[in-house]
Protein backbone atom coordinates (compact mmCIF):
# COMPACT_ATOMS: atom_id res chain seq x y z
CA UNK A 1 0.00 0.00 0.00
CA UNK A 2 2.85 2.41 0.84
CA UNK A 3 4.47 1.70 -2.52
CA UNK A 4 1.17 2.44 -4.33
CA UNK A 5 0.77 5.74 -2.48
CA UNK A 6 4.33 6.68 -3.37
CA UNK A 7 3.68 6.32 -7.09
CA UNK A 8 0.43 8.27 -6.80
CA UNK A 9 2.50 11.10 -5.29
CA UNK A 10 4.99 10.90 -8.15
CA UNK A 11 2.20 11.10 -10.73
CA UNK A 12 0.68 14.11 -8.95
CA UNK A 13 4.03 15.87 -9.02
CA UNK A 14 4.27 15.28 -12.78
CA UNK A 15 0.78 16.57 -13.48
CA UNK A 16 0.89 19.72 -11.40
CA UNK A 17 4.50 20.85 -11.17
CA UNK A 18 6.38 20.00 -14.38
CA UNK A 19 6.55 22.64 -17.14
CA UNK A 20 7.38 20.79 -20.36
CA UNK A 21 8.58 22.49 -23.51
CA UNK A 22 5.59 23.37 -25.65
CA UNK A 23 5.40 21.16 -28.73
CA UNK A 24 3.67 22.02 -31.95
CA UNK A 25 1.46 19.00 -32.58
CA UNK A 26 0.52 17.83 -36.02
CA UNK A 27 -3.25 17.69 -36.18
CA UNK A 28 -4.83 14.30 -36.67
CA UNK A 29 -4.92 13.46 -40.39
CA UNK A 30 -2.81 16.52 -41.19
CA UNK A 31 -0.21 16.04 -43.91
CA UNK A 32 3.11 17.84 -43.59
CA UNK A 33 5.95 18.09 -46.11
CA UNK A 34 9.57 18.81 -45.21
CA UNK A 35 11.83 20.17 -47.95
CA UNK A 36 15.48 19.28 -47.39
CA UNK A 37 18.69 20.65 -48.81
CA UNK A 38 20.96 17.86 -47.59
CA UNK A 39 19.51 14.65 -46.16
CA UNK A 40 21.54 12.03 -44.27
CA UNK A 41 20.81 8.48 -45.47
CA UNK A 42 21.72 6.73 -42.21
CA UNK A 43 21.26 3.19 -43.51
CA UNK A 44 23.90 3.67 -46.20
CA UNK A 45 25.94 6.46 -44.61
CA UNK A 46 25.47 8.93 -47.48
CA UNK A 47 24.38 12.54 -47.98
CA UNK A 48 21.48 13.01 -50.41
CA UNK A 49 20.28 16.31 -51.85
CA UNK A 50 16.91 17.92 -52.57
CA UNK A 51 14.64 15.29 -51.07
CA UNK A 52 11.12 15.85 -49.79
CA UNK A 53 9.72 14.07 -46.74
CA UNK A 54 5.99 13.49 -46.44
CA UNK A 55 4.58 13.04 -42.92
CA UNK A 56 1.10 11.91 -42.01
CA UNK A 57 0.27 12.14 -38.31
CA UNK A 58 3.41 10.76 -36.60
CA UNK A 59 4.79 8.61 -39.44
CA UNK A 60 6.90 9.23 -42.52
CA UNK A 61 4.86 8.04 -45.49
CA UNK A 62 7.07 9.05 -48.41
CA UNK A 63 10.64 10.19 -49.11
CA UNK A 64 11.41 11.27 -52.67
CA UNK A 65 13.79 13.42 -54.69
CA UNK A 66 12.23 16.64 -56.00
CA UNK A 67 8.76 15.33 -55.16
CA UNK A 68 5.86 17.61 -55.99
CA UNK A 69 4.06 19.23 -53.07
CA UNK A 70 0.32 19.86 -53.36
CA UNK A 71 -1.23 23.20 -52.49
CA UNK A 72 -2.80 24.02 -49.14
CA UNK A 73 -0.61 21.69 -47.07
CA UNK A 74 1.83 22.47 -44.29
CA UNK A 75 5.38 22.84 -45.61
CA UNK A 76 8.54 23.09 -43.49
CA UNK A 77 11.47 24.46 -45.46
CA UNK A 78 14.80 23.03 -44.27
CA UNK A 79 16.65 23.48 -47.55
CA UNK A 80 19.36 25.58 -45.88
CA UNK A 81 20.25 22.81 -43.43
CA UNK A 82 21.28 19.19 -43.15
CA UNK A 83 18.39 16.96 -42.13
CA UNK A 84 19.08 13.87 -40.00
CA UNK A 85 17.13 11.16 -38.22
CA UNK A 86 16.77 11.94 -34.52
CA UNK A 87 19.92 10.96 -32.67
CA UNK A 88 20.04 7.99 -30.29
CA UNK A 89 22.09 8.04 -27.09
CA UNK A 90 22.73 4.40 -26.29
CA UNK A 91 23.85 4.81 -22.68
CA UNK A 92 22.19 7.29 -20.33
CA UNK A 93 21.37 7.58 -16.63
CA UNK A 94 18.59 10.16 -16.50
CA UNK A 95 17.98 9.68 -12.78
CA UNK A 96 21.58 10.39 -11.81
CA UNK A 97 23.76 13.46 -11.51
CA UNK A 98 26.90 12.92 -9.46
CA UNK A 99 29.37 15.39 -8.04
CA UNK A 100 32.85 13.87 -8.38
CA UNK A 101 33.98 15.79 -5.32
CA UNK A 102 31.54 13.80 -3.21
CA UNK A 103 33.14 10.67 -1.76
CA UNK A 104 29.73 8.99 -1.47
CA UNK A 105 27.61 10.24 -4.41
CA UNK A 106 25.25 7.26 -4.24
CA UNK A 107 24.15 8.32 -0.75
CA UNK A 108 22.51 11.49 -2.10
CA UNK A 109 20.28 9.49 -4.46
CA UNK A 110 19.56 6.48 -2.28
CA UNK A 111 19.26 8.04 1.17
CA UNK A 112 18.27 11.67 0.73
CA UNK A 113 16.77 12.43 -2.70
CA UNK A 114 13.66 10.23 -2.65
CA UNK A 115 11.79 8.73 -5.57
CA UNK A 116 9.46 11.66 -6.34
CA UNK A 117 12.23 14.28 -6.47
CA UNK A 118 14.47 11.91 -8.38
CA UNK A 119 11.89 11.35 -11.12
CA UNK A 120 11.17 15.07 -11.37
CA UNK A 121 14.85 15.84 -11.78
CA UNK A 122 15.13 13.01 -14.29
CA UNK A 123 12.26 14.50 -16.29
CA UNK A 124 14.01 17.87 -16.41
CA UNK A 125 17.25 16.25 -17.57
CA UNK A 126 15.41 14.17 -20.18
CA UNK A 127 14.17 17.35 -21.83
CA UNK A 128 17.77 18.53 -22.35
CA UNK A 129 18.51 15.41 -24.39
CA UNK A 130 15.55 16.10 -26.66
CA UNK A 131 16.56 19.74 -27.07
CA UNK A 132 20.07 18.59 -28.06
CA UNK A 133 18.62 16.46 -30.86
CA UNK A 134 18.43 13.07 -29.14
CA UNK A 135 14.94 11.77 -29.84
CA UNK A 136 15.70 8.34 -28.31
CA UNK A 137 17.81 7.11 -25.38
CA UNK A 138 18.64 3.78 -23.78
CA UNK A 139 18.56 4.40 -20.03
CA UNK A 140 20.72 1.79 -18.32
CA UNK A 141 20.21 1.79 -14.57
CA UNK A 142 21.09 4.10 -11.69
CA UNK A 143 17.36 4.74 -11.63
CA UNK A 144 16.07 3.30 -8.38
CA UNK A 145 13.06 0.93 -8.22
CA UNK A 146 12.06 1.07 -11.91
CA UNK A 147 11.75 4.86 -11.85
CA UNK A 148 12.97 4.78 -15.46
CA UNK A 149 9.83 2.84 -16.37
CA UNK A 150 7.71 5.53 -14.67
CA UNK A 151 9.46 8.34 -16.57
CA UNK A 152 9.14 6.46 -19.85
CA UNK A 153 5.38 6.12 -19.29
CA UNK A 154 5.06 9.81 -18.41
CA UNK A 155 6.84 10.80 -21.64
CA UNK A 156 4.85 8.36 -23.76
CA UNK A 157 1.53 9.65 -22.44
CA UNK A 158 2.54 13.30 -22.79
CA UNK A 159 2.63 14.13 -19.09
CA UNK A 160 6.17 15.41 -19.51
CA UNK A 161 8.54 16.05 -22.41
CA UNK A 162 11.55 13.98 -23.32
CA UNK A 163 13.05 11.49 -25.77
CA UNK A 164 11.75 8.01 -26.41
CA UNK A 165 13.11 5.78 -23.70
CA UNK A 166 14.22 2.17 -23.79
CA UNK A 167 14.91 1.25 -20.17
CA UNK A 168 16.68 -1.48 -18.21
CA UNK A 169 15.39 -1.02 -14.67
CA UNK A 170 17.89 -1.73 -11.86
CA UNK A 171 21.22 -3.20 -12.95
CA UNK A 172 21.50 -6.95 -12.35
CA UNK A 173 24.69 -7.35 -10.38
CA UNK A 174 26.64 -9.37 -7.81
CA UNK A 175 26.94 -8.66 -4.09
CA UNK A 176 27.65 -5.05 -3.09
CA UNK A 177 26.54 -3.42 -6.30
CA UNK A 178 28.82 -0.57 -7.34
CA UNK A 179 28.89 1.03 -3.89
CA UNK A 180 32.34 0.61 -2.31
CA UNK A 181 32.71 0.49 1.45
CA UNK A 182 29.07 -0.28 2.20
CA UNK A 183 28.65 -1.94 5.58
CA UNK A 184 26.94 -5.32 5.49
CA UNK A 185 24.40 -4.10 8.04
CA UNK A 186 23.41 -1.33 5.57
CA UNK A 187 23.11 -3.60 2.55
CA UNK A 188 19.36 -2.96 2.39
CA UNK A 189 19.83 0.65 1.25
CA UNK A 190 20.82 -0.47 -2.27
CA UNK A 191 18.20 -3.19 -2.69
CA UNK A 192 16.04 -0.90 -4.87
CA UNK A 193 19.04 0.50 -6.73
CA UNK A 194 20.34 -2.87 -7.95
CA UNK A 195 18.96 -6.34 -8.46
CA UNK A 196 21.55 -8.36 -6.56
CA UNK A 197 21.84 -12.04 -7.46
CA UNK A 198 23.60 -14.77 -5.48
CA UNK A 199 23.16 -17.80 -7.72
CA UNK A 200 21.75 -19.05 -11.01
CA UNK A 201 18.19 -19.28 -9.72
CA UNK A 202 18.38 -15.65 -8.55
CA UNK A 203 19.71 -14.67 -11.98
CA UNK A 204 16.83 -16.35 -13.80
CA UNK A 205 14.22 -14.80 -11.53
CA UNK A 206 15.84 -11.36 -11.83
CA UNK A 207 15.07 -11.38 -15.56
CA UNK A 208 11.47 -12.35 -14.88
CA UNK A 209 11.14 -9.46 -12.42
CA UNK A 210 12.55 -6.97 -14.91
CA UNK A 211 10.36 -8.15 -17.77
CA UNK A 212 7.30 -8.06 -15.53
CA UNK A 213 7.95 -4.48 -14.41
CA UNK A 214 8.53 -3.09 -17.88
CA UNK A 215 12.22 -3.33 -18.77
CA UNK A 216 13.00 -3.14 -22.50
CA UNK A 217 16.58 -4.36 -22.17
CA UNK A 218 18.54 -6.26 -19.52
CA UNK A 219 21.65 -4.56 -18.11
CA UNK A 220 24.19 -6.57 -16.14
CA UNK A 221 27.59 -5.89 -14.61
CA UNK A 222 30.17 -8.39 -15.82
CA UNK A 223 32.48 -6.69 -13.34
CA UNK A 224 30.96 -4.27 -10.83
CA UNK A 225 33.81 -1.79 -10.54
CA UNK A 226 34.80 -0.07 -8.29
CA UNK A 227 33.97 -3.20 -6.25
CA UNK A 228 35.94 -6.28 -7.21
CA UNK A 229 33.29 -9.01 -7.36
CA UNK A 230 31.43 -10.13 -10.45
CA UNK A 231 28.70 -12.37 -11.76
CA UNK A 232 29.74 -15.93 -12.58
CA UNK A 233 29.71 -17.26 -16.13
CA UNK A 234 26.82 -19.57 -15.25
CA UNK A 235 24.81 -16.64 -13.83
CA UNK A 236 25.42 -14.54 -16.95
CA UNK A 237 24.53 -17.44 -19.25
CA UNK A 238 21.29 -17.98 -17.34
CA UNK A 239 20.42 -14.27 -17.60
CA UNK A 240 21.08 -14.24 -21.35
CA UNK A 241 19.06 -17.41 -21.96
CA UNK A 242 16.06 -16.13 -20.01
CA UNK A 243 16.24 -12.61 -21.52
CA UNK A 244 16.38 -13.98 -25.07
CA UNK A 245 13.39 -16.19 -24.25
CA UNK A 246 11.45 -12.92 -23.75
CA UNK A 247 13.08 -11.27 -26.81
CA UNK A 248 15.06 -8.89 -24.62
CA UNK A 249 18.67 -8.08 -25.42
CA UNK A 250 21.37 -8.10 -22.76
CA UNK A 251 24.09 -5.51 -22.47
CA UNK A 252 26.97 -5.69 -20.01
CA UNK A 253 28.95 -3.12 -18.10
CA UNK A 254 32.47 -4.48 -18.63
CA UNK A 255 35.68 -2.50 -18.23
CA UNK A 256 38.44 -5.14 -18.17
CA UNK A 257 39.40 -7.57 -20.90
CA UNK A 258 38.44 -10.56 -18.72
CA UNK A 259 35.01 -9.07 -17.97
CA UNK A 260 34.39 -8.37 -21.65
CA UNK A 261 35.52 -11.85 -22.70
CA UNK A 262 33.35 -13.57 -20.10
CA UNK A 263 30.28 -11.50 -20.99
CA UNK A 264 30.73 -12.11 -24.73
CA UNK A 265 31.29 -15.83 -24.14
CA UNK A 266 28.12 -15.90 -22.02
CA UNK A 267 26.17 -14.58 -25.00
CA UNK A 268 25.47 -10.87 -24.29
CA UNK A 269 24.43 -8.62 -27.16
CA UNK A 270 26.35 -5.48 -26.20
CA UNK A 271 29.34 -4.27 -24.18
CA UNK A 272 29.25 -0.93 -22.39
CA UNK A 273 32.58 0.92 -21.92
CA UNK A 274 35.11 -1.81 -22.74
CA UNK A 275 38.05 0.35 -21.73
CA UNK A 276 40.45 -2.59 -21.84
CA UNK A 277 39.90 -5.08 -24.66
CA UNK A 278 42.50 -7.31 -26.31
CA UNK A 279 42.53 -7.95 -30.05
CA UNK A 280 41.54 -11.55 -29.37
CA UNK A 281 38.41 -10.43 -27.49
CA UNK A 282 37.55 -7.89 -30.20
CA UNK A 283 37.77 -10.66 -32.79
CA UNK A 284 35.38 -12.74 -30.68
CA UNK A 285 32.98 -9.78 -30.41
CA UNK A 286 32.98 -9.32 -34.18
CA UNK A 287 32.44 -13.03 -34.78
CA UNK A 288 29.46 -13.17 -32.38
CA UNK A 289 28.00 -9.83 -33.52
CA UNK A 290 28.38 -8.14 -30.12
CA UNK A 291 28.21 -4.33 -30.29
CA UNK A 292 30.52 -1.98 -28.39
CA UNK A 293 29.35 1.26 -26.78
CA UNK A 294 32.46 3.36 -26.06
CA UNK A 295 31.50 5.96 -23.44
CA UNK A 296 34.36 8.37 -24.13
CA UNK A 297 34.88 12.01 -23.25
CA UNK A 298 36.26 14.86 -25.33
CA UNK A 299 39.56 16.45 -24.37
CA UNK A 300 37.89 19.59 -22.90
CA UNK A 301 35.44 17.55 -20.83
CA UNK A 302 38.20 15.22 -19.62
CA UNK A 303 40.14 18.22 -18.39
CA UNK A 304 37.00 19.58 -16.78
CA UNK A 305 36.41 16.29 -14.94
CA UNK A 306 40.02 16.26 -13.72
CA UNK A 307 39.59 19.83 -12.46
CA UNK A 308 36.38 18.88 -10.65
CA UNK A 309 38.25 15.99 -9.03
CA UNK A 310 41.01 18.45 -8.00
CA UNK A 311 43.58 16.35 -9.86
CA UNK A 312 47.03 17.24 -8.55
CA UNK A 313 49.19 16.21 -11.50
CA UNK A 314 49.52 17.72 -15.00
CA UNK A 315 46.01 17.58 -16.52
CA UNK A 316 47.34 17.89 -20.08
CA UNK A 317 49.47 14.77 -19.67
CA UNK A 318 46.60 12.89 -18.00
CA UNK A 319 44.14 13.92 -20.72
CA UNK A 320 46.50 12.78 -23.46
CA UNK A 321 46.95 9.45 -21.71
CA UNK A 322 43.20 8.85 -21.53
CA UNK A 323 42.61 9.92 -25.13
CA UNK A 324 45.45 7.76 -26.46
CA UNK A 325 43.94 4.71 -24.77
CA UNK A 326 40.44 5.59 -25.99
CA UNK A 327 41.67 6.04 -29.55
CA UNK A 328 43.69 2.83 -29.54
CA UNK A 329 40.70 0.80 -28.34
CA UNK A 330 38.24 2.42 -30.76
CA UNK A 331 40.47 2.06 -33.81
CA UNK A 332 41.26 -1.59 -33.02
CA UNK A 333 37.54 -2.28 -32.59
CA UNK A 334 36.73 -0.69 -35.95
CA UNK A 335 39.55 -2.63 -37.63
CA UNK A 336 38.25 -5.88 -36.11
CA UNK A 337 34.80 -5.22 -37.58
CA UNK A 338 32.98 -4.63 -34.28
CA UNK A 339 29.75 -2.64 -34.54
CA UNK A 340 30.18 0.70 -32.75
CA UNK A 341 27.20 2.37 -31.08
CA UNK A 342 27.17 5.78 -29.44
CA UNK A 343 26.57 6.25 -25.73
CA UNK A 344 27.44 9.13 -23.45
CA UNK A 345 27.13 7.61 -19.95
CA UNK A 346 26.68 11.20 -18.85
CA UNK A 347 25.90 11.29 -15.13
CA UNK A 348 28.52 13.82 -14.02
CA UNK A 349 27.58 17.35 -13.04
CA UNK A 350 29.58 19.34 -15.61
CA UNK A 351 27.65 22.59 -14.96
CA UNK A 352 25.86 22.44 -18.30
CA UNK A 353 22.64 20.82 -19.58
CA UNK A 354 23.21 17.08 -19.54
CA UNK A 355 21.95 16.66 -23.09
CA UNK A 356 24.55 19.17 -24.26
CA UNK A 357 27.26 17.33 -22.35
CA UNK A 358 26.05 14.04 -23.82
CA UNK A 359 26.42 15.40 -27.37
CA UNK A 360 30.16 15.59 -26.74
CA UNK A 361 30.47 11.81 -27.07
CA UNK A 362 30.05 12.26 -30.83
CA UNK A 363 32.91 14.74 -30.86
CA UNK A 364 35.03 12.38 -28.75
CA UNK A 365 34.77 9.73 -31.47
CA UNK A 366 35.85 12.27 -34.08
CA UNK A 367 38.87 13.17 -31.93
CA UNK A 368 39.73 9.47 -31.94
CA UNK A 369 39.69 9.20 -35.73
CA UNK A 370 36.15 8.03 -36.51
CA UNK A 371 34.66 9.69 -39.59
CA UNK A 372 31.64 12.02 -39.14
CA UNK A 373 29.21 10.03 -41.30
CA UNK A 374 30.22 6.81 -39.53
CA UNK A 375 29.61 8.50 -36.18
CA UNK A 376 26.15 9.62 -37.28
CA UNK A 377 25.35 6.16 -38.64
CA UNK A 378 26.32 4.69 -35.25
CA UNK A 379 24.10 7.23 -33.50
CA UNK A 380 21.08 6.57 -35.72
CA UNK A 381 20.60 3.48 -37.87
CA UNK A 382 23.01 1.12 -36.10
CA UNK A 383 21.70 2.06 -32.65
CA UNK A 384 18.13 1.48 -33.83
CA UNK A 385 19.12 -1.84 -35.40
CA UNK A 386 20.66 -2.98 -32.12
CA UNK A 387 17.27 -2.47 -30.49
CA UNK A 388 15.47 -4.22 -33.36
CA UNK A 389 13.79 -0.94 -34.29
CA UNK A 390 15.53 -0.07 -37.57
CA UNK A 391 12.21 0.04 -39.45
CA UNK A 392 10.80 2.59 -36.99
CA UNK A 393 13.73 4.64 -35.68
CA UNK A 394 17.14 5.87 -36.76
CA UNK A 395 16.23 6.36 -40.43
CA UNK A 396 14.23 8.76 -42.54
CA UNK A 397 12.22 6.35 -44.65
CA UNK A 398 8.68 5.26 -45.32
CA UNK A 399 7.05 3.71 -42.27
CA UNK A 400 9.45 5.20 -39.71
CA UNK A 401 8.34 7.50 -36.92
CA UNK A 402 8.74 11.18 -37.75
CA UNK A 403 11.82 11.70 -35.55
CA UNK A 404 13.75 14.31 -37.51
CA UNK A 405 16.33 16.96 -36.68
CA UNK A 406 18.18 19.60 -38.69
CA UNK A 407 21.60 21.16 -38.12
CA UNK A 408 23.20 24.26 -39.56
CA UNK A 409 26.66 23.85 -41.05
CA UNK A 410 28.77 21.22 -42.79
CA UNK A 411 28.70 17.92 -40.92
CA UNK A 412 31.62 16.50 -42.92
CA UNK A 413 34.11 19.37 -42.69
CA UNK A 414 32.91 21.13 -39.53
CA UNK A 415 31.37 18.30 -37.56
CA UNK A 416 31.81 19.64 -34.03
CA UNK A 417 30.31 23.10 -34.59
CA UNK A 418 27.54 21.79 -36.82
CA UNK A 419 26.33 19.12 -34.39
CA UNK A 420 25.97 21.76 -31.68
CA UNK A 421 23.97 24.01 -34.01
CA UNK A 422 20.62 22.20 -33.90
CA UNK A 423 17.88 24.35 -35.43
CA UNK A 424 15.00 21.88 -35.67
CA UNK A 425 13.82 18.93 -33.59
CA UNK A 426 10.74 16.84 -34.35
CA UNK A 427 9.80 13.73 -32.38
CA UNK A 428 6.83 11.58 -33.27
CA UNK A 429 5.57 14.24 -35.65
CA UNK A 430 5.66 17.03 -33.04
CA UNK A 431 8.03 19.98 -33.33
CA UNK A 432 9.98 20.82 -30.16
CA UNK A 433 12.70 23.10 -31.58
CA UNK A 434 12.31 25.47 -34.54
CA UNK A 435 14.92 28.19 -34.25
CA UNK A 436 14.98 29.69 -37.72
Amino acid sequence: MKRQLKYVCILCYFIFFTKPTVAQSIEKNEITFIKTGKLFDSENGKILTNYVIKIENNKITEVGKNSSIPENVKVIDLTEYTVLPGLIDGHTHLMSLDDFKDKHPMAEKVLFEGDALRVLRGANRARTWLEAGFTTVRDLGDSGPFLDVALKKAIDEGTTIGPRMFVSGPIIISEGGQVPGLLKSQRHVIEDEYTIVKNVDDAINAVRIHVNYGADIIKICANNSPNNTSLTMDEMKAIVKMAHRYNKKVTAHATTDLAVWEAVTAGVDGIEHGYQISDTTLTLMAKKGVALVPTDLTKPLLKKVLDIMDYKEDTDIATKGYKDRYQDRLQRAIKAGVTILTGSDNYIDLKMPQGEAAKNVLIAYEEEGMQPLDILRSSTYLSAKFMGKEDELGSIKEGAFADIIAVKGDIVYDFSSTMFNVVFVMKNGEIYIEKE
